[in-house]
């Protein structure tokens, strides 16, 4: 019988580039589902991952950051993310500690009116900055949006997680469990693997050339008796001489996102990891709908 008292429902983190959003998602649900850098652009797909207690469940939906978007690419996260807003109960808007509110902001913030749902301010990233000044920086952001409430977190160290998911919980409505208690994500494990070797590279390489990378997953097969995985895999770029940069003298750039790689798949995958990696360049590809779409992206959102 279904528990009277048990809220669920869908919580979604917006917020521009690189201000923490799967960082924050990730602490939540205590398990590297997202990944991270400190590059924007870093999430392309929108990320379910589940949350579950005694209280309810929180399906979260990790958007790509709303930005300009400079090519198809760029088109198609801005839409998945804008899209999102209205399919949630509650959203959780991420914010840097500052007092300026620029374009980016106003932007997100006329978006959030339209969606009609309870906002939830997240100001991230307080432990760069005069703990005196926090409330100022969270007053100033007052004038553009009625908030449902207001939290400064540091989702790098998990500082005030179970403060974000209390509010969460104050505005889901009561309702049935969507996923079993043990499920923390939708994502195909090809996909999660991919996301990993992505990271890796986006960590490892120049500043220029990682907005252009994509990986896909060529084969993955669980060798017999269940204690290897064997995973063949291509890095994507978009220029002849990007492929040297990501391959590296003698191969050692690519070793190097390849050992980083298997390290993360092994631990997701709790068995070791035989990872083998190629590189081919496929001219502009992120102006491609069918490349976008042959590179695993959502074929819905294009």
């Amino acid at each position: 019988m279904e528990n009277a008292k048990f809220k669920s429902g869908f919580a979604t983190l917006i917020g521009r580039p690189n201000v923490g959003k799967s960082t924050l998602m990730n602490h939540l649900i205590g398990q590297k589902i997202a990944i991270t850098s400190n590059k924007p652009q870093t999430t392309r797909n929108r990320i379910q991952t589940v949350y579950t207690s005694d209280e309810g469940q929180i399906v979260f939906l990790d958007t790509p950051g709303i930005h300009k978007a400079k090519n198809k690419l760029g088109e198609y996260m801005v839409n998945v993310a804008e899209r999102t807003l209205k399919e949630v109960d509650v959203v959780l808007w991420l914010v840097e500690p500052t007092d300026f509110i620029g374009k980016g902001e106003q932007h997100i913030a006329s978006e959030l009116k339209k969606a009609n749902v309870p906002v939830i301010l997240i100001m991230n990233k307080i432990d760069t900055v005069d703990k005196s000044r926090i409330g100022g920086f969270m007053e100033g952001y007052r004038d553009l949006l009625d908030f449902a409430d207001m939290i400064p977190v540091c989702a790098l160290r998990g500082v005030n997680m179970d403060r974000v998911i209390r509010a969460i919980f104050r505005y889901l409505p009561y309702g049935p469990k969507y996923y079993d208690d043990d499920t923390v994500t939708d994502q195909p494990q090809r996909q999660i693997a991919a996301e990993l070797i992505r990271e890796k590279a986006l960590r490892c390489l120049e500043e220029e050339i990682p907005h252009g990378i994509a990986v896909s997953i060529e084969r993955m097969t669980e060798r017999s008796g269940g204690q290897i995985m064997d995973i063949e895999a291509t890095i994507i770029c978009e220029r002849e001489s990007h492929k040297g940069i990501v391959i590296g003298k003698g191969g050692a750039m690519l070793r190097r996102i390849g050992s980083q790689a298997r390290h993360e798949i092994e631990k997701m995958l709790e068995m070791k990891v035989n990872l083998q990696l190629w590189v081919k360049v496929k001219k502009d590809w992120r102006d491609s709908d069918y490349m976008i779409k042959n590179f695993g992206y959502d074929k819905k959102e294009i």
